[in-house]
């Protein structure tokens, strides 16, 4: 497997925990009533974090354009 697909493959793990975390910070928001917990700012943390990563990977694909 070349360095490429290794990129491709852990951007859709990234994606697919990104996803996961979105719904549960909207199911977490829905219950606490829109009330800021502990444990929705850190799922929020760590979402940001995952987006980061994976704008990081994303331009590892893309090749270097010289203007």
């Amino acid at each position: 497997m070349d360095d490429q697909d290794e990129i491709r493959g852990k951007l859709n793990e990234l994606r697919t925990e990104h996803r996961d975390l979105d719904q549960a910070i909207a199911a977490l928001s829905a219950t606490s009533g829109g009330f800021e917990s502990l444990s929705l700012q850190r799922l929020k943390k760590r979402k940001l974090q995952l987006k980061d990563q994976i704008a990081k990977l994303e331009s590892r694909l893309l090749p270097d354009i010289i203007a």
